[in-house]
């Protein structure tokens, strides 16, 4: 069941079916370019079910792990490119190895689905990480920057896109409870009346400093030696200051305009987070898969964060 706001914030998805895989239509191409071009432009593509494989026996597992509370670990986090998992409170070796499998499940059979479902992507999606949500949204204790339930944008520290889109896959696992969002307006319709305020110009001119590209090389030779060391762009360091600025801006997250979604249990939800400001503002027990998606592979790459403060400062930033 959707709620009266989700026609305003996300398109309703219909004609899948599991088991069985996504169903081919005549113009699947057609409509699966569609449904690129609909997250491309900060709309959420909803599922009333899972449309991809998803054990019951593996979501009772799931649902009966009780995450200590901790200010360090909001979340199970599954690392797919090296199986690792990280972030569980589980005691018992057989439990962290039946969450490790159920993971790498998730992983295998989410990606599939986002592979054939989005098909323009398919061979340039890039995996991240996938996790595991226990913990009740609403009214958790975490510093400023930290909180879910602000509205922002998502840029990752640790892990720089330099331009490419960041899209997620969420499943509400939750049998009775559903998991509300609030939404704002895209990011290439919001970004021209924040960029200024936000500090864009500073990131742009440092791209052309000589201390930059000092900075850049002396990274890169690091990198080589096969020292882990993320390099951000001009690009990503205006979108980690980004995310934190909404966050810090009143103004901003009082507006009116903003849309409550309620997601009900069992059902998914497709979102390019880079591009939507959002917040989960309660909710537990939900499954995430992240994926990177590279600006050669996107069908309406003039709505990319990047190409939105591209144009707005003039300068490149990746």
């Amino acid at each position: 069941m959707l709620s009266s706001a989700h026609s305003q914030a996300c398109r309703f998805v219909s004609g899948y079916r599991y088991p069985g895989g996504w169903i081919a239509e005549a113009n699947a191409g057609d409509q699966s370019r569609e449904y690129c071009r609909a997250l491309e432009q900060g709309e959420i593509l909803f599922f009333p079910g899972v449309p991809f494989e998803l054990l019951e026996a593996d979501r009772e597992f799931l649902i009966s792990q009780r995450q200590a509370e901790s200010r360090f670990h909001k979340n199970v986090s599954y690392r797919p490119q090296r199986d690792v998992l990280r972030g569980t409170s589980a005691e018992s070796t057989g439990d962290i190895d039946r969450l490790r499998h159920i993971m790498r499940d998730y992983s295998t059979h989410v990606t599939a689905f986002v592979r054939a479902f989005l098909a323009p992507y398919a061979d340039n999606l890039a995996l991240d990480f996938a996790s595991f949500r226990p913990q009740e949204e609403e009214g958790r204790d975490l510093p400023l920057h930290k909180r879910n339930d602000l509205l922002h944008v998502d840029a990752f520290p640790t892990r720089p896109t330099h331009g490419a889109r960041i899209l997620r896959v969420f499943t509400n696992i939750n049998p009775a409870q559903s998991r509300v969002w609030m939404t704002g307006e895209s990011f290439h319709r919001m970004a021209p009346a924040h960029f200024e305020q936000a500090g864009l110009e500073r990131f742009a001119l440092s791209a052309g400093s000589p201390w930059r590209k000092l900075g850049a090389a002396l990274r890169g030779g690091i990198k080589k030696l096969g020292l882990p060391l993320a390099q951000h762009s001009p690009y990503d360091r205006f979108m980690l200051r980004f995310h934190d600025w909404l966050k810090e801006n009143s103004a901003f997250q009082q507006k009116a305009s903003h849309v409550r979604s309620e997601f009900a249990p069992g059902s998914s939800w497709l979102v390019f987070t880079d591009g939507v400001p959002h917040a989960a503002l309660s909710g537990r027990f939900a499954l995430e898969h992240t994926y990177i998606v590279p600006r050669l592979a996107l069908v309406a790459p003039e709505v990319a964060p990047i190409s939105v403060l591209e144009k707005l400062c003039g300068r490149k930033l990746a």
